[in-house]
């Protein structure tokens, strides 16, 4: 048995919950990761999952074993990765956790880009607008986009900065009248996005504003979509709105008030050596958005 590929595949068999979830990544059989487990298993003398008809569960010792289990297989990757610093040749696998409007809307070109550059980094993304756990989920490089500094154990490096705009379409306005000082929200349709900190008050000008409306979402895109069928006034991040302010779909208002800017961190868990490929992305997503300032 090879005890290193079985802890590797005992790590994502308790992070996807699933033998089956498993064999598919790996291009096996759902019998095969099972025995590999057991095997492990009867190695260690002791039982890492309990399995049912249903569900996997860990068990206490199992809990345990995995944590060990991480810390090793971080510290075989960091090894590899000092050898491969030395070479000068960025490449392997970057698994990355980044915002779902981000990653739908200002990522995508960035990322493509990378993968022209740098064709032996393999990419896998996962998006998700509630932010993950790095260490748990195995991610190597978080991208969050906040308003303030993180509170964090993670290294953070700042990206790029972000401003808002408030949009509304032209029919909308046309029809509701025009949006000329802050106070005049008070009288509009104004979307709430479910994960903004403030809810019902728009920090814009000197003072928030409180504001109300018929739609809550937790996904700014979408909001930006209603806000092009004239449904209503969206407060949304410039690297969402961009292109719909180029073509004309919706205006901005406000423009002169004062608003918050959000700051783009890119965020890693602490390591002996940080793989060529994870400072290669970092230090190529500063250069992008430096070329890409409109965003």
């Amino acid at each position: 048995m090879d005890k290193l590929k079985a802890m590797q595949l005992f790590v994502r068999v308790a992070e996807l919950g699933s033998f089956s979830r498993v064999a598919e990544q790996h291009a096996t059989s759902k019998s095969m990761i099972s025995k590999q487990i057991s095997s492990l298993e009867e190695a260690l003398g002791a039982r890492l999952l309990q399995r049912s008809t249903r569900r996997l569960r860990l068990t206490q010792l199992g809990e345990d074993y995995l944590q060990r289990c991480r810390q090793i297989l971080r510290q075989v990757e960091d090894t590899e990765t000092y050898i491969q610093e030395f070479q000068q040749v960025p490449k392997g696998l970057l698994r990355i956790n980044a915002a779902m409007a981000l990653g739908l809307t200002a990522l995508a070109p960035a990322f493509a880009e990378f993968m022209r550059r740098y064709p032996q980094v393999e990419l896998d993304i996962q998006l998700s607008d509630q932010a993950q756990d790095l260490l748990e989920h195995n991610f190597d490089l978080g991208l969050r986009v906040a308003s303030q500094p993180f509170d964090s154990s993670y290294v953070g490096k700042a990206i790029t900065r972000f401003s808002y705009s408030i949009c509304a379409s032209p029919a909308y306005l046309d029809l509701h009248g025009p949006i000329n000082q802050p106070d005049d929200l008070r009288e509009h349709q104004c979307f709430e996005y479910s994960y903004f900190r403030s809810k019902h008050l728009w920090p814009v000008g000197k003072d928030a504003v409180p504001v109300g409306g018929r739609l809550k979402a937790n996904s700014s895109v979408f909001l930006l979509d209603m806000v092009k069928q004239g449904m209503g006034v969206g407060f949304i991040p410039r690297f969402i709105s961009h292109p719909a302010l180029q073509s004309k779909e919706v205006v901005e208002v406000l423009t002169g008030e004062h608003k918050p800017e959000m700051t783009l961190y890119a965020l890693y868990p602490v390591r002996h050596f940080v793989p060529p490929r994870l400072s290669c992305l970092i230090e190529f997503l500063q250069e992008w958005f430096a070329d890409h300032p409109y965003l």
